[in-house]
Parts: C-alpha cells; sequence; structure tokens
C-alpha cells in the first residue's frame, strides 16, 4: 500500500509539474502575441483551486491530474465582442499562431535541457558498463564478446554507463548488426564485435536490451534468501523456510539472482524441481513440486508462494565507479547533448513502432510512468530528474505527431494554410479531429491494457 500511495504521489508530482511546463509554454507566448488567456488549468474536473490575475486569466488546479489546457479567446469558440477580436486567437497571423502552438511541447524540450543541466550540476555516482558475464548460446556470446571488459561504445557512439548502452542499443532495434567496442581491464587496447542481431528479439516491457543479448553487468558475489512463504502454498509445503538461501535450481547455479530463479519456477508448472539451499551454514537439497497460477492473459504459469530478498556480499570495487558531474558552463553543453539524444531516440522508437518492428505490446501508459516515478523518486534526486527529463521528452514529441487532436495536427493545419494562403476548411479540420481522437484513444487504450497485463 505505501508502495502504491509513494508511486502515485510521485506519479502526480511529475504529470503535474510537466503539464504546468507544457501549457505555460503556450500561455507565454500567446500573451505576448497579444492573445487574451480567458483560462490556464492544470488538470481535469472538479476545481480544487483558483485564482484570478489583473488581466482576467483564471488559474485553475483540478481534480483529475491527467492533463491541462489554455483556453484563448477565440471566435471559432464562443461569441466575442467587436473590441475584443484583435485579442482572439483566430484573428492573429498564421506565424503567431504557430509560434502559440509550437511552444507547448518546445517549453517541454526546454524543461528537459534544465533538469538535465540540475542533474548534471548535482552529479552523481553511477557504474562503468563492464561485463560480468556472457550467456551461453547468446547473440553476444555468437560474437564472442569478452567477459570482464568495459563497454565504451556502440556503432561508435560513445558510453560511460549502463544507462548509455541501453540507450544506445534501443536505438539499433531493427538492424541487422551492431558493432560493440570493448577493452579489458587492465588495457588500453579496444576491441571491436559485430553482433549479428537479424534475430534478435527484444520486448522492452520485460527485460532490458543488453540482456536480450546476452550481455550481463558485473555485479558484486551476492545471495537470495527467502523473505517470506505464502502459507500451504509449494513452497511451504516443501519445507523451505524464511531465511534459507537459494543457491541453484535443477542444477543451474543462480549466482546470487533472483530473477533466473523465478524464471525457472514460472516455465515449470505441475512438475517437480531441486532446488539446493543453504540453511544454517549446512547446504542441502530439496525437491518440490511447483503449483500453478493463472495469469491476465489466461496462462498458467509456475508457483511456488516464495518472496526473496538479494544482498551483497562484497562491496562494489572502487573502480567500476565513477562520479558524473559537470561545472556550471560544462553541464550545459552536456544536458543538450543528453536532451537531443533522447529526442533522436524517441522519433526512431516512433518511426520503428509505425514500422512494425516495436512492437505495441511496448507501449506504456498511465501505471508503468507511475511506477517509474515512484522507484526513480525514490533512488534520489538525479534519477528522478533524469526520469522527468526523459518524459517531458516524450511529451514533447508526442504532441509534435500530425494527428489533429495534439499540437501537432495544428500545426500541420497552419502549414497547409501557410502555403496555400487560405485555412483548411472547418469541415474537414472536424473530421481530421475525430480521426486523431479514435487513434489517440486507440493508442491510450492499448498502453493501458499493456500495463494491466504486465501488473
Amino acid at each position: 500500500m505505501l508502495e502504491f500511495l509513494w508511486n502515485l504521489g510521485s506519479f502526480v508530482v511529475a504529470l503535474g509539474l510537466l503539464v504546468t511546463v507544457h501549457e505555460y509554454g503556450h500561455f507565454w507566448v500567446a500573451r505576448k502575441c497579444g492573445i487574451r488567456v480567458e483560462k490556464f488549468s492544470i488538470g481535469f474536473g472538479k476545481t480544487l483551486w483558483r485564482k484570478y490575475d489583473k488581466q482576467g486569466t483564471e488559474y485553475v488546479v483540478a481534480l483529475i491530474p491527467l492533463g491541462g489546457y489554455v483556453k484563448m479567446l477565440d471566435e471559432r469558440v464562443d461569441e466575442v465582442a467587436e473590441q475584443d477580436k484583435q485579442f482572439a486567437f483566430n484573428n492573429k497571423s498564421v506565424y503567431q499562431r504557430i509560434a502559440v502552438v509550437a511552444a507547448g511541447p518546445l517549453a517541454n524540450f526546454i524543461f528537459a535541457i534544465v533538469a538535465f543541466y540540475l542533474m548534471f550540476l548535482i552529479g552523481s555516482t553511477t557504474l562503468k558498463p563492464i561485463i560480468g558475464s556472457i550467456d551461453h548460446d547468446s547473440i553476444a556470446a555468437q560474437a564472442q564478446l569478452a567477459e570482464n571488459s568495459q563497454i565504451v561504445a556502440i556503432n561508435d557512439m560513445d558510453v560511460e554507463n549502463w544507462q548509455d548502452v541501453n540507450m544506445a542499443l534501443a536505438a539499433q532495434i531493427g538492424e541487422a548488426k551492431i558493432t560493440i567496442a570493448t577493452r579489458a581491464l587492465d588495457s588500453t587496447y579496444v576491441s571491436n564485435k559485430q553482433l549479428d542481431t537479424t534475430n534478435w528479439h527484444y520486448e522492452p516491457s520485460k527485460t532490458s536490451a543488453m540482456h536480450s543479448l546476452g550481455i550481463v553487468p558485473f555485479t558484486p558475489k551476492k545471495k537470495i534468501n527467502i523473505s517470506e512463504l505464502t502459507p500451504d502454498a509449494a513452497g511451504e509445503l516443501a519445507g523451505l523456510q524464511v531465511g534459507d538461501e537459494i543457491i541453484s535450481v535443477n542444477g543451474i547455479n543462480l549466482v546470487g539472482n533472483w530473477q533466473p530463479f523465478v524464471d525457472i519456477i514460472q516455465q515449470n508448472p505441475n512438475k517437480s524441481v531441486t532446488i539446493e539451499l543453504a540453511r544454517d551454514g549446512k547446504k542441502q537439497e530439496i525437491e518440490l513440486l511447483v503449483g500453478t497460477r493463472q495469469q491476465n492473459d489466461g496462462r498458467n504459469t509456475g508457483f511456488i508462494g516464495v518472496a526473496g530478498q538479494q544482498t551483497y556480499i562484497e562491496p562494489w570495487p572502487d573502480s567500476h565507479k565513477q562520479d558524473v558531474s559537470f561545472g556550471p558552463i560544462a553541464a550545459i553543453g552536456k544536458a543538450v547533448d543528453s536532451t537531443w539524444n533522447l529526442v533522436e531516440l524517441s522519433f526512431n522508437m516512433i518511426g520503428k513502432l509505425v514500422t512494425g518492428l516495436v512492437s505495441v505490446e511496448n507501449l506504456s501508459g498511465p501505471i508503468s510512468i507511475a511506477q517509474g516515478a515512484g522507484t526513480s523518486a525514490g533512488i534520489g534526486l538525479a534519477p528522478f530528474l533524469y526520469f522527468l527529463a526523459l518524459i517531458s521528452v516524450n511529451l514533447g514529441i508526442i504532441n509534435l505527431l500530425p494527428l489533429p487532436i495534439l499540437d501537432g495536427g495544428h500545426l500541420l493545419y497552419y502549414v497547409i494554410e501557410l502555403l496555400t494562403g487560405k485555412p483548411v476548411p472547418e469541415k474537414f479540420q472536424e473530421v481530421g479531429f475525430k480521426i486523431g481522437a479514435l487513434i489517440l484513444l486507440s493508442l491510450m487504450s492499448i498502453a493501458i491494457f499493456n500495463d494491466f497485463s504486465r501488473l
């Protein structure tokens, strides 16, 4: 329950902040263009708070924090007195209307730069992308990628941490080959290996790009212990106890990793498995019959009613960590570069979504965003700033899509007006708005369905 409330609170803070930034972009440019703004609302539904300024603009915070809007004086919406027509949005030049509409997404990009700037000023400790092991028979193994080496570049793009690695790899979805440059920890020699990714199956909602290629990051020695047992479930009935250290399953050494244990159990419903464990310093084996549990999609997966806790038994080597921070001037360039890289990656992924190289199953909705907000906020300020920058860039890009219900659709109409010298007919615009709303609603429905299927 506490985790849910934390995620919800972080989500409301993040979304409220980003929506405010987006709508303020529209608001600020509208005011500069001499347009009368009647209402500035953050959220929808019942009004929780309101205030009026000297120019008559009503500022509102509403109950449902899933968006916001700026209502401007417009003859197409309401009757406008003759003396006020000069302040109406529809009576401004096409260049001014384009500026007002484009200001929202632009504000999101500027916010991302500011968030990155603060993140780089504050500084953070990151892990060098050092490969701990390579999964057997994986794409990385076939390319003979070396264990105990540091990844320094992917397709000539320098990488400094695992976050960089995942972003660089995600950008290569659909490509037939990926070149990864590594160097041994005790050497300056760089080795380039080409990975054949023709048959690469990467599902972002289930795993990271590096793990899907068979790359396992280095971690210090760790162990997993049972922290909780479901009463009368298969685990308790077989004799497992809280505090038991799980070493292997069916002879497969888990090396202190919890996820492989979960995967093996889920893949073996109604089958017997042998679990090697340590209890009170002594090793023993327990055989148990895995139970079943039905998932949301109707599949039956293995279930034994065990929760685990993973702990490190060795500290992280200082040589594997790096402090990342920049001065006030250098942080500006780094923030701009980071924002641009996110913009490129986002457009790249949208293009691959349209062409089918990325499945719609990977779309995420508010639940996934809330979980991401809660997780990043729980880690610290720097990760939360990165999360805000990521979502802000995506919010800006989504609004630039040429769907008539979004900013990008309005911009498309105004560009057509600029080229033809006359506005797009209202009937045509209305049809476009309906189509745009249908497409957007469909995408949102898919994203929300995906969220629930991952719970």
